[in-house]
């Protein structure tokens, strides 16, 4: 029996390779060399020119010390790749060869033996080319020859008559944060960046697999199977799915075929929070006289996904609508992971998007000045019940609309509709980042002296790429009328009073507009896609800034290099003292930076989070690093979390209670952003001071169910706290179920961090194996910071007197280091 199912497997394995068989040419040899130059050096495909320097020792680490600066001259030059690879008399038997790559950056001339077989213009297009009769039997020789993109983009903006902002980038299709962002280096590269195969095709081949979920019930899944099929030989053939035979005919060249399937008693996709986001594995075979030709898989979840645009009488809705039912949205936005995205390993991207599971969110937005992500990514979101809204790759400038232009963005679209349509976790395609607000309230017209016709052709080209061009592709390339399509984020500038009762929202009246935090409780928009504030990274992370000896000192030249924005510095210092007192030792300053980023973000989303239904979503900006600096993310680029990311745990809870201070009294919510409600819940409040003296319990006797938004009660602040000082006392505010089970709690202060009068908290940590600790204290700690080379389960929390928390590590720490607030403030 063995044996015949060792004899079966091997056979179909004969007739796969006979048929369908590829060679990933990236692991063959390459060498590169700048084009002035004639010696050539060892380079890695997939990569970039900047990794092959590094390893050559021809350039430093650009991401330490101040080098930055010094590999500047890269973008400007041209350069070479070349490999050689052999091609037996059986490989050039095949039908047809195509050499595909996944993957150019950006303007290139693709050689292959001697003769010029391809042009590429776009970083995020697929370049698939017949070659067959280029091959010769042994060796070959493979060239790909670089323009700069900077000098080709200033080519191209010399062919318009007035000055387009960021030039040359807005003319070149490639990710748009290497030219320099307010938290990324200038590190405009070129190169191979994604696998390079040759593939052997006979007969027919399998082009693309899009599955249409046509209707759902509880009952069943009736999908729509598109399959794209490129055939050489008319006739009949047969597709199987997930083994079941389906008859069909073939004429030479390209077919698009239809196959009904349906599945039974689904488990549907469930965002994180709502459940498991179940997926199924779809097999499709292609065969001819029973024998396999060529095979896909698709991996997708069964679900529907809803935007929901309705008028109200605040102006018009915006939420999402997942498997029939509103989903409050909480998330982040993502920009690539390093500024070299082809060394950006698996395991990166699936931690990334684990740490956004564990901190309770489930939607991530892909910001449109990066890249359309690796295969990875979208998988992570898949599996962990994220759902993605997915920009395209044009980000805050004018972009061109000539004809190549229009050209180069539909098959652009088109490749990335194709690759990512079928993903679970896919649940809006957006025309671009903050392109419509630079349009209208950035002030290009002025500065750059336009004429009236030149601000209508911004706004007709504006239009034709992102109302007409975009859309019109996906309809043309994806397999129904559900893709979601948003043509800009936001849909309305900041500072006009529409952005906050319809469309996504853009609040920067915090950071940009030095507002204080507690401006967060006014400025509530239907669905918040981005707002944020800078803190710094972790220690280790700052270390990996320097190539020796960590120099921690503000006045460091590498310290100040690793801060993008101008005036980060300025405006981190300008918030500080409104909260918090100001540390002159460096560490005690990293810590209270993160502290503060932590608080900002608390009060915006709390604002966001109390105001359902009316504001349905809060995505912070940002999520990640993509080198070693002072930014908006929550988690650095060693994949440290910062003291945001853990208070984001605690914020994103599905239940919790939240409490708004108006004009002396203290509003109390209860939130649910789960699917059922919670039965019987009472709410229950401790006044203490700091040593953990009590003042004031209370208990509420109305019991009410939690479900969406419940203001459960209110209270005088003079009341609670009656002669006590404001500054000594805090309030321990307790939802409470049925069998006395704890459904959320929270500490509120009545001052502000700076002004609370600590007493000295004597912590303790107690070992109770090697990976997991217990923290106590005598008195209320406020913001226990825990320090050492590995992750904590839990950190900056506050913790109340006499009390003590289990924290888990992953791995042993010998010595554990800790502090509080206390410590800067004496």
């Amino acid at each position: 029996m063995k044996k015949n199912i060792l004899f079966s497997f091997l056979f179909i394995q004969i007739l796969i390779n006979a048929q369908f068989s590829g060679r990933n040419l990236s692991s063959e040899k390459w060498n590169f060399k700048n084009a002035k130059e004639n010696n050539w050096l060892a380079a890695s495909v997939p990569g970039t020119v900047h990794l092959d320097l590094m390893k050559n020792n021809v350039i430093p680490d650009p991401f330490k010390d101040e080098n930055e600066k010094k590999v500047q001259w890269v973008e400007n030059e041209d350069w070479e790749y070349q490999t050689k690879f052999t091609v037996s008399q059986k490989e050039l038997s095949n039908q047809n060869i195509d050499l595909v790559f996944s993957g150019l950056d950006t303007f290139s001339e693709i050689y292959l033996n001697g003769k010029l077989i391809q042009t590429t213009d776009n970083m995020f297009r697929k370049w698939t080319i017949p070659v067959k009769q280029y091959l010769i039997i042994g060796e070959n020789i493979l060239q790909v020859k670089f323009r700069s993109a900077v000098n080709t983009g200033k080519q191209l903006a010399e062919k318009v008559p007035f000055t387009i902002p960021e030039s040359p980038r807005s003319f070149v299709r490639k990710a748009q944060y290497q030219f320099g962002w307010d938290w990324g280096p200038r590190l405009v590269t070129a190169g191979i960046w994604k696998d390079v195969q040759l593939n052997f095709w006979n007969q027919a081949k399998l082009e693309n697999i899009k599955i249409e979920q046509k209707t759902i019930t509880r009952q069943k899944v009736e999908l729509n199977i598109y399959t794209e099929i490129s055939a050489d030989n008319e006739g009949k053939y047969s597709v199987l799915i997930n083994n079941k035979i389906n008859t069909i005919r073939l004429k030479k060249g390209k077919n698009t075929i239809l196959i009904p399937f349906t599945v039974n008693k689904p488990n549907l996709w469930q965002p994180n929070g709502w459940g498991t986001p179940n997926l199924y594995d779809v097999k499709i075979t292609l065969q001819k006289d029973n024998k396999l030709i060529d095979k896909k898989s698709e991996r997708i979840g069964l679900r529907t996904v809803e935007l929901i645009q309705e008028k109200d009488e605040k102006g018009k809705s915006f939420y999402f609508k997942v498997n029939g039912k509103p989903m409050y949205a909480k998330g982040t936005n993502w920009i690539p992971g390093d500024s070299f995205s082809p060394r950006m390993p698996k395991e990166k991207y699936q931690k990334l998007i684990k740490d956004c599971k564990e901190a309770h969110m489930n939607m991530i937005r892909v910001w449109g000045g990066g890249i359309y992500e690796d295969d990875e990514f979208y998988k992570a979101c898949d599996e962990n019940g994220i759902l993605v809204w997915q920009d395209f790759m044009f980000a805050g400038s004018f972009y061109p609309a000539d004809k190549n232009f229009q050209k180069n963005v539909e098959l652009e679209v088109k490749d990335q509709v194709e690759r990512l349509q079928n993903h679970a976790s896919l649940a809006l395609w957006c025309g671009n980042n903050e392109i419509d607000e630079a349009i209208v309230n950035w002030g290009y017209q002025k500065q750059f002296k336009y004429s009236k016709e030149d601000s209508l052709q911004v706004w007709k080209d504006y239009n034709k790429i992102f109302y007409e061009i975009i859309p019109n592709a996906i309809q043309k390339y994806a397999v129904s009328d559900k893709q979601i399509y948003w043509p800009s984020s936001p849909s309305i500038g900041w500072g006009h009073q529409e952005s906050l009762s319809e469309g996504d929202s853009h609040y920067w009246g915090v950071w940009w507009g030095e507002q204080p935090f507690e401006i967060y409780n006014e400025k509530v928009p239907r669905f918040a896609s981005e707002y944020g504030f800078q803190g710094m990274p972790t220690l280790e992370t700052t270390k990996s800034m320097f190539s020796g000896k960590a120099d921690l000192n503000f006045q460091n030249g590498t310290i100040k290099a690793h801060e993008k924005h101008s005036r980060g510095w300025e405006i981190i210092e300008n918030y500080m003292k409104r909260d918090y007192n100001i540390p002159k030792d460096f560490v005690k300053y990293n810590y209270i930076s993160q502290l503060l980023q932590a608080r900002g973000m608390q009060i915006a989303i709390e604002a966001h989070r109390r105001a359902k239904p009316y504001n349905m979503g809060t995505l912070y900006w940002q999520l990640n690093d993509c080198w070693p600096v002072v930014s908006w993310s929550s988690i650095d680029y060693l994949g440290n979390w910062k003291a945001l990311h853990y208070q984001l745990k605690r914020s994103f809870e599905n239940q919790v209670i939240l409490t708004e201070e108006k004009d002396g009294i203290l509003n109390f919510y209860g939130i649910n952003d789960g699917l059922n409600a919670i039965e019987n819940v009472t709410l229950e409040f401790e006044v203490n001071n700091f040593k953990g003296e009590n003042i004031l319990t209370a208990v509420s006797n109305k019991k009410q169910n939690l479900e969406g938004n419940i203001k459960f009660d209110s209270a005088s602040i003079s009341e609670l706290i009656g002669d006590g000082d404001k500054n000594e006392l805090f309030l321990n505010v307790i939802l409470r179920g049925k069998d006395e089970k704890v459904i959320a709690e929270t500490n509120y202060f009545f001052a502000k961090p700076k002004d609370l009068k600590l007493p000295k908290p004597h912590l303790t940590i107690r070992k109770i194996s090697p990976t997991e600790i217990e923290v106590s204290t005598d008195v209320l700690a406020k913001d226990v910071y825990l320090i050492g080379d590995t992750h904590f389960s839990d950190n900056f929390f506050d913790l109340l007197p006499k009390a003590s928390k289990r924290i888990t590590l992953t791995k042993p720490l010998e010595k554990i280091e800790v502090m509080s607030l206390w410590d800067t403030m004496n």
